[in-house]
């Protein structure tokens, strides 16, 4: 079993502009992919998860997430030679949330902050949860985090320092708060370093 570094989309590695409906309107933010390409060097697993509910919404279809992605992914590589091991995401919302679509409009495991997406991502990939790192910029992101034993770090981009205002969703307690992504990757790089040392 090895340890993942999971990855939020919006705010954390992409700029955060809402639901994007242009595929051409996803853009890294500066120093993603060379934070990534730094995980990938030192063997991590790299895992996207993030909650998209533009298809449950009506918004666009599921092909369209699944075109940013390829977007996104295109992206990484362009820039850095960075690459994603594995992609997840969950485009189910409950009707109360403001699900519309039925094909996409029901309750399930896989919506943040439930652990649905991190447990299929260990299942599948023979990942330790325990040893992992989950990074995102909402609450909802540090919760799943915690639910599922992995360590949460909050970054201060896209909904992160409205988190910590007190002016999006909800007070959390994240492991680590992190500038962006770069800053959290070398925290997580330094951790893992001093838990081997610990262990050997």
């Amino acid at each position: 079993m090895k340890p993942a570094v999971f990855l939020d989309r919006d705010g954390v590695l992409n700029q955060e502009v809402g639901y994007i409906h242009r595929v051409e309107d996803l853009n890294l933010i500066p120093g993603v992919a060379a934070a990534v390409r730094h995980l990938n060097d030192r063997n991590f697993f790299c895992c996207l998860v993030s909650n998209q509910s533009g298809p449950a919404r009506g918004y666009y279809p599921a092909s369209h997430v699944e075109a940013l992605h390829d977007r996104l992914c295109y992206l990484l590589d362009q820039e850095a030679g960075a690459r994603l091991d594995a992609l997840y995401y969950c485009p189910y919302l409950s009707p109360p949330e403001g699900g519309t679509k039925p094909e996409f409009t029901r309750w399930t495991t896989w919506r943040k902050p439930n652990t649905g997406m991190l447990v299929a991502a260990a299942w599948e990939h023979d990942l330790d949860l325990s040893q992992s790192f989950m990074v995102g910029d909402k609450a909802t992101d540090v919760d799943m985090a915690h639910n599922a034993g992995c360590t949460g770090i909050l970054v201060k981009t896209g909904y992160g320092d409205r988190v910590l205002g007190g002016k999006y969703q909800h007070h959390t307690h994240p492991d680590f708060i992190a500038s962006d992504l770069a800053a959290a990757v070398d925290w997580i790089t330094q951790a893992r370093s001093k838990s081997g040392s610990k262990e050997g």
